[in-house]
């Protein structure tokens, strides 16, 4: 439920090449991890072969208890951090926070991030093949859930040879995947910090996906979950995801950012140049002009362009789903009683200027931790860069995740501190 992997992550101001700074982890591979027997999904659906894409950065110790596991957002991936290749124009979506030095220090931690299942980045979801068909699974994929995509990512943790989380961290949709984390497996899980999220979705945040269900659906491309790897609902995904960035951003960042500002007060400017779509013409004077106009309306063709370009569209509604249905206050009775087996010392980070997953949602989630009786602590920083800004550089945002990663915990008793 966040901006594309990338979009946000930190480049180098020097001409060294990125993936040669000193507080980078450089050229990464990605790996395949292959469960070697069916994974049944939380309503009983059986699959043969899951695979989970992933990236690790840094190494094991001999304890095997420094590992930090990372859950990505809606649109992400298993790449956080790092560079696939020098000629990458960017690195992974939270380089700037993992690497040597930085917040999360691969120099003292073992950095772990998975694709979820369900994805579209080399983890086993709907455009997958299926082996009993050889077709793309589609629709015939199981239903999936936030549960799901906890119990996978704890068997390539076995499988790696982890023995005790250090932490857990995710924003958005990582960080429900966090909680549950801790939920499930309290006795493997030490710390736990998640940030811009929620315990349950609302009906906004469930409309707003809504919207971009309907919009891939409605497309004649996307012929009922059937459509071949380079075609489907182009159309409709790419407006799926020009609405859903309007919800990542705020009205203050998109007015400093773009503002009333045209087309044509800039026509000369290359970047903008190379965010038009082919195809667009310039706008003219007339009220019925529809051509692009405004550069805001650039920008969310340009998403929506690169969108397609990455993601699957059955992936959007899967994943979408789950985050809807995604309610620990039901699931468990309250939210007093889905954090009791926790045991992890958590930090809760909300944002100010985040309106699709509010400050207070998060408080909620810290409030009833401490009624649980659960060492916690709430952080909540001024910002107005709206929900994705627990991926922008931020060194306040820096200073807590390292101070929570690094402090050796008190023995005692809870704190709830703003």
């Amino acid at each position: 439920m966040t901006d594309e992997p990338t979009a946000h992550s930190s480049t180098p101001l020097s001409s060294t090449p990125g993936h040669l700074a000193p507080d980078d982890v450089g050229l990464v591979t990605p790996l395949d991890f292959v469960l070697p027997r069916p994974f049944t999904f939380k309503h009983g659906q059986p699959l043969d072969g899951l695979t989970l894409r992933y990236e690790t950065y840094g190494t094991l110790n001999a304890t095997r208890d420094n590992a930090v596991l990372i859950c990505h957002a809606l649109s992400g991936n298993h790449h956080a951090a790092g560079w696939h290749s020098p000629t990458d124009k960017k690195p992974g979506w939270w380089n700037n926070l993992i690497g040597p030095g930085k917040a999360v220090d691969t120099r003292r931690f073992f950095v772990i991030c998975a694709n979820v299942p369900g994805g579209c980045s080399g983890s086993t979801g709907p455009s997958s093949t299926n082996p009993a068909t050889g077709e793309p699974y589609g629709l015939r994929f199981p239903a999936l859930t936030i549960l799901d995509m906890v119990r996978a990512q704890k068997l390539l943790l076995d499988h790696l040879g982890v023995a005790e989380l250090h932490t857990v961290i995710g924003g958005s949709m990582g960080g429900m995947t966090a909680l549950l984390f801790a939920i499930e497996f309290p006795n493997f899980t030490r710390r736990l910090l998640a940030m811009a999220t929620t315990a349950r979705e609302g009906a906004q945040a469930i409309a707003f996906n809504e919207v971009g269900r309907q919009a891939i659906m409605q497309d004649p491309g996307w012929n009922n979950g059937d459509y071949p790897p380079n075609g489907g609902p182009r159309v409709g995904l790419a407006i799926a995801r020009m609405m859903a960035h309007i919800t990542y951003l705020s009205d203050a960042s998109m007015d400093r950012k773009f503002g009333r500002r045209t087309i044509q007060s800039r026509a000369q400017s290359p970047q903008l140049s190379a965010e038009l779509a082919p195809g667009d013409a310039s706008p003219s004077a007339a009220a019925a002009d529809f051509n692009l106009q405004f550069e805001v309306e650039s920008y969310l063709r340009h998403q929506g362009q690169t969108f397609i370009n990455r993601f699957d569209a059955n992936s959007y509604l899967y994943i979408t789903r789950a985050l809807d249905q995604f309610d620990l206050d039901h699931a468990y009775g309250s939210l007093e009683q889905a954090f009791a087996p926790v045991l992890a010392e958590s930090l809760i980070v909300g944002f100010t200027s985040d309106w699709l997953f509010p400050p207070e949602q998060n408080r909620q989630i810290a409030q009833a931790l401490l009624r649980a009786g659960k060492r916690t602590s709430y952080a909540e920083l001024s910002t107005d860069l709206g929900h994705d800004s627990f991926l922008l550089e931020s060194e306040e945002l820096y200073a807590l995740i390292r101070g929570f990663l690094e402090r050796t915990p008190p023995a005692t008793t809870t704190d709830f501190a703003i």
